[in-house]
C-alpha cells in the first residue's frame, strides 16, 4: 500500500509539473518522497489489484472528470507542495527557495490572510457552543450583557444545543431575522417562508441548479469571466453553459445586447436557456451594477421566461458607494412593480464575504421570489434530503443580519471593527489596482466591489510559445512562474473564462495592509524579470 501511495504521488506530481528529479529539487522538493523510497516489494501484486478495481477513470461519472474548479486547482496543489518544503527548510535551517511563506491570493478567504473575526460574533458563538459558561457567576464580568442575552435567545431557539438537527429550512428565529434584514435593506416585505438557510451560498446555488437542469438541452447563462462554482456545477449536473461576455473595455459592464446574443445563439443550437446568473458585485471582475442596468436585465429575464439567479454575496464589499451603492435585484424588481415584482428570482447571500469573512463557518441563505407553491415544496424536499444546514453556520447568519444596535454594549466595538475592516479593504483594493496598472503590458479595471482584481496581461510571443510547448495555457504558465518565484498564489484567467487571445489572472487584495505593499513589490519585480526573459 505504501508503494501504491508513492505511485499515486508521482502521478499527481507529473500532472501538476512537480518533479522529484534533480533538475527541480532546488525549487520544489516533495517532502514525502523520502518516506516511500525503500519499499520495492509487491509491485506486481499491486498492479494486479489495480486491474480489479470497480472505480477507475473510465467507470466513474464522466461529468466529474470534465468539471473544473480553478480556484483550488493545479496552482493550489503546487503551492501546498511548496509549503511543505518551506516547513522542511525552516526546520532544517536551510534556504532552497527565494521566499519564506506562501501567500494565498487565490481565493476569498479573509481570515486565512489574518483578518480578525468580529468580537461580537465569536463571543456569542462561544457561549452557544458551551452554554455551561452561562451558569458561571463571573460570566457578566467577561461578556457584555447583549452577548449573553443573544446567546440565551439563540440557545432557546435551538433547544439548548448546537449538536441537534434543526428544521430542514433552518431555525425559525433566524429565518425571521433574515426576513427582517431584507425588509430593512430593500424597503419591501420579505416572508421567512421563502427563505432557506444553507451551508454557505454555494450549497444554495447547487440546489437551485439541480432543480433547473434536466439535461444537455437545458442551458444556464453565466458571465464570462465567471466564478467557476457555476461552470463546474452545470457540468456536474449535465447541463450546458451559455456564456455571455462582460465588456472589459467598459469596466466589465454587462450589456443587455450581449445577453440577447447569447440567448439567441443558444436557441439556434437547440438549447433552452433556463436561467440567468448575475454576480453583483462581480467575481472575479469586481464591477458593481447600477440601477438602470439592473432594470434592463430584469426586463430581459421576464421577456424570455428566465429565472434570475442573483449572486449577491459581496453586497457589503462595495468601494464606490457614493456612485454605485449596492441595490439588490429583488428591490429593483419590486420597485418596477406589476408583473416584474413577481418574476421568478433567487437571491443568495453568505457569511463568508463582506467584513464578516467567516468562510469556515459555512453559513448562508437564499430567498425565493415568485415561485409556485409546488416548486417551493420541491426545493424544501431537496433541503430535507440534506437534513439541515449546519447549526453554527445558521447562528452566524443571524449575527450577520442582526448585529448589535446603537445603545447596546457591543455596538461601539462592532462598528469600530466593521469600519476598520471595510476601510482597509478599500485602501488595499486601490493600492493593488494602482500597482497592477503600473506593470508593463498590464491593464486592470478598478475593483469597485468584491475582493479581487482581474488584470489583463499582454505576454511576449516567446512566453506564449514556450507555454504552449509545455502544454500549458499562457496565463497558467505565468501564474506558475509567479508562484515559484514569489510564493504568491493566483488563479489564471482561463479558470474563469476570457475572450480568446486574451490572458488574465485573478488575485485577491486580502493580505493585510502591512503585507499588501510587499505583495505588490514582489509582483512588480517578478513581472519585470518575466517580461525581460521572454522579450
Amino acid at each position: 500500500m505504501i508503494k501504491r501511495s508513492f505511485r499515486l504521488l508521482n502521478s499527481l506530481n507529473k500532472s501538476t509539473g512537480v518533479s522529484n528529479t534533480s533538475t527541480t529539487s532546488k525549487t520544489i522538493i516533495n517532502p514525502n518522497t523520502i518516506l516511500y523510497n525503500n519499499n520495492n516489494n509487491n509491485t506486481e501484486m499491486e498492479n494486479q489489484n489495480d486491474n480489479k478495481k470497480c472505480l477507475t477513470l473510465e467507470t466513474i461519472c464522466p461529468n466529474v472528470i470534465s468539471a473544473q474548479y480553478a480556484v483550488r486547482g493545479e496552482l493550489v496543489i503546487r503551492a501546498e507542495a511548496i509549503g511543505q518544503q518551506l516547513v522542511k527548510q525552516k526546520k532544517e535551517g536551510i534556504k532552497l527557495l527565494p521566499f519564506d511563506d506562501i501567500v494565498y491570493c487565490n481565493i476569498g478567504n479573509p481570515q486565512q490572510l489574518k483578518q480578525k473575526p468580529l468580537s461580537f460574533f465569536r463571543q456569542v458563538v462561544s457561549l452557544v457552543e458551551n452554554p455551561d459558561l452561562l451558569n458561571n457567576s463571573l460570566i457578566s464580568q467577561i461578556y457584555p450583557s447583549d452577548v449573553i442575552n443573544r446567546a440565551k435567545e439563540l440557545l432557546t431557539s435551538i433547544s439548548g444545543t448546537t449538536g441537534a438537527y434543526s428544521s430542514s429550512q433552518g431555525v425559525p428565529l433566524i429565518l425571521q431575522s433574515v426576513a427582517d434584514f431584507i425588509q430593512r435593506r430593500d424597503g419591501h416585505p420579505s416572508d421567512p417562508h421563502d427563505i432557506f438557510l444553507t451551508d454557505g451560498a454555494s450549497t444554495a446555488v447547487q440546489r437551485i441548479l439541480k432543480l433547473l437542469i434536466n439535461g444537455r438541452t437545458d442551458g444556464i447563462m453565466i458571465p464570462i469571466p465567471q466564478y467557476p462554482l457555476y461552470s463546474a456545477t452545470i457540468e456536474l449536473y449535465n447541463g450546458t453553459q451559455l456564456g455571455y461576455y462582460l465588456n472589459e473595455e467598459n469596466g466589465w459592464s454587462l450589456e443587455v445586447s450581449e445577453l440577447e446574443r447569447s440567448y439567441q445563439d443558444a436557441v439556434s443550437r437547440g438549447i433552452k436557456p433556463r436561467a440567468l446568473v448575475i454576480i453583483n458585485p462581480g467575481n472575479p471582475t469586481g464591477q458593481s451594477l447600477d440601477y438602470e442596468n439592473m432594470k434592463g436585465i430584469i426586463e430581459f429575464c421576464y421577456r424570455n421566461k428566465l429565472v434570475l439567479l442573483a449572486d449577491e454575496v459581496y453586497q457589503e464589499n462595495v468601494y464606490v458607494k457614493e456612485q454605485k451603492p449596492f441595490v439588490s435585484f429583488k428591490k429593483v424588481a419590486k420597485d418596477m412593480g406589476g408583473f416584474y415584482s413577481s418574476m421568478e428570482m433567487v437571491s443568495f447571500h453568505s457569511v463568508s464575504k463582506g467584513f464578516v469573512g467567516e468562510c469556515g463557518k459555512r453559513g448562508g441563505y437564499m430567498e425565493l421570489n415568485g415561485f409556485l407553491p409546488e416548486i417551493r415544496s420541491e426545493i424544501y424536499k431537496l433541503a430535507s434530503i440534506g437534513l439541515c444546514p449546519n447549526v453554527i453556520g445558521q447562528l452566524v447568519v443571524d449575527l450577520m443580519v442582526r448585529p448589535p444596535v446603537q445603545g447596546e454594549p457591543s455596538y461601539d466595538l462592532y462598528i469600530q471593527e466593521r469600519d476598520s475592516i471595510y476601510n482597509s479593504l478599500k485602501r488595499r483594493a486601490f493600492a493593488l489596482n494602482k500597482a497592477l496598472n503600473s506593470l508593463e503590458g498590464v491593464t486592470c479595471n478598478p475593483s469597485e466591489g468584491a475582493m479581487y482584481a482581474f488584470p489583463q496581461i499582454r505576454l511576449p510571443t516567446k512566453a506564449v510559445e514556450h507555454a504552449k510547448s509545455i502544454k500549458k495555457s499562457p496565463d497558467t504558465f505565468y501564474c506558475i512562474s509567479l508562484l515559484e518565484e514569489t510564493g504568491i498564489v493566483t488563479v489564471p484567467g482561463s479558470g474563469f473564462g476570457q475572450r480568446d487571445g486574451t490572458y488574465h489572472f485573478r488575485t485577491t487584495f486580502l493580505p493585510s495592509e502591512e503585507a499588501i505593499e510587499g505583495v505588490c513589490k514582489k509582483m512588480s519585480d517578478f513581472h519585470a524579470k518575466f517580461m525581460n526573459k521572454y522579450r
